[in-house]
């Protein structure tokens, strides 16, 4: 045998065990809109349990839509977290999740908090953790049975006392939505005129802005995540501490439908090519171990159903008593959204 077709014969035997070892690699690629430090535990949990590495892609979530949209089929992505129920319900609409089966997740997620059943191919996405939209109001100038409904935020008796984002922030267009499916759209369209004639100054800043807003005297109530009062909550900053001794939380409705739920949630991508890796990793996700993170980790409840968390700030936010949440299909208030931006152009809510 010749030098050259050894050398060949070696290439290949090379080329080959290379192919082999990547074909034997155990991957998911992951892209997410989680930002949060404290998720860094949960992967790493996944990849020693399992032994299957996690590749991440960190963007928010208008530009992993936008990147699986231009990557098409030759997209690496093979599971997507988004956060907010609108952006995973705009997600499934734009074509971007494979629906799929498993009784693990249907088991655990509760039916309102995922998707839609696709007719016999399963389901889009699935909520892994919920925040509440809480409504914060100033202890000395409020009383809190004037702020206990989502509804009196559009009433006159609050005019020139609110604080709010953007109304286009998907936080906000969740809510709407939510309040959309409650009152209808004309009754609903009304409560946001209300909502625009009780500002005391124009939309800006992001939740905690409103939340300081409000401790400040720049406003007398303000709507947030609650997750967002519950970081200062566990702060040990003594600028925090004096904002959060002067603020009142309340979580609205608990007379009627109840408080609304937003979520941050997963999918496996249209086009992933670890497709049975993807639904094992968010089969994790949905775990009491899993869970637990979402809820000590970065303030949120856990959707998964029967797991307990015990997160000092949410259990103080709550009177260490549970709440009233509200049990409408998550979808349905993802496909509110285009009703919404239609009445908050008509109502001038920018």
């Amino acid at each position: 045998m010749s030098k050259t077709v050894k050398a060949l014969l070696s290439c290949c035997v090379l080329a080959s065990s290379v192919t082999t070892a990547l074909a034997q690699e155990q991957v998911v690629n992951l892209y997410s809109a989680r930002h949060y430090s404290t998720d860094e535990a949960l992967y790493s949990n996944f990849t020693k349990a399992t032994g299957i590495k996690i590749n991440r892609v960190d963007a928010d979530d208008a530009g992993i839509r936008a990147r699986l949209k231009a990557d098409g089929s030759a997209s690496p992505a093979d599971v997507i977290l988004l956060v907010d129920a609108a952006r995973l319900y705009k997600g499934e609409i734009d074509g971007l999740f494979q629906p799929i089966q498993s009784k693990v997740l249907n088991d655990a997620i509760p039916a309102n908090l995922r998707s839609a059943p696709a007719a016999d191919s399963g389901i889009a996405w699935f909520g892994l953790s919920t925040r509440a939209r809480v409504i914060v109001y100033n202890k000395i100038k409020v009383q809190k049975e004037d702020v206990d409904t989502y509804e009196e935020l559009g009433d006159p008796k609050n005019k020139g006392k609110l604080c709010i984002r953007s109304g286009s922030h998907p936080y906000n267009l969740s809510l709407f939505g939510a309040v959309t499916e409650h009152l209808g759209e004309q009754k609903a369209e009304t409560w946001l005129k209300g909502v625009v004639d009780n500002l005391a100054r124009a939309p800006k800043g992001g939740d905690t802005d409103q939340i300081k807003a409000v401790a400040s005297g720049e406003c007398d109530i303000a709507v947030t995540n609650s997750y967002y009062l519950a970081r200062m909550m566990r702060s040990t900053k003594p600028e925090d501490t004096a904002v959060v001794n002067k603020v009142g939380v309340v979580f609205p409705n608990q007379q009627s439908w109840g408080t609304h739920m937003n979520i941050a949630g997963g999918a496996v991508a249209r086009h992933a090519k670890n497709q049975a890796n993807a639904v094992r990793f968010l089969e994790y996700l949905a775990s009491a171990e899993a869970q637990n993170y979402f809820a000590n980790g970065n303030n949120e409840w856990p959707t998964a159903k029967g797991v307990n968390v015990d997160n000092p700030a949410l259990k103080a936010m709550t009177g260490n008593a549970p709440f009233k949440s509200e049990t409408i299909p998550i979808s349905a208030v993802g496909a509110n959204v285009t009703k919404v931006q239609q009445m908050l152009d008509r109502v001038g809510f920018k």
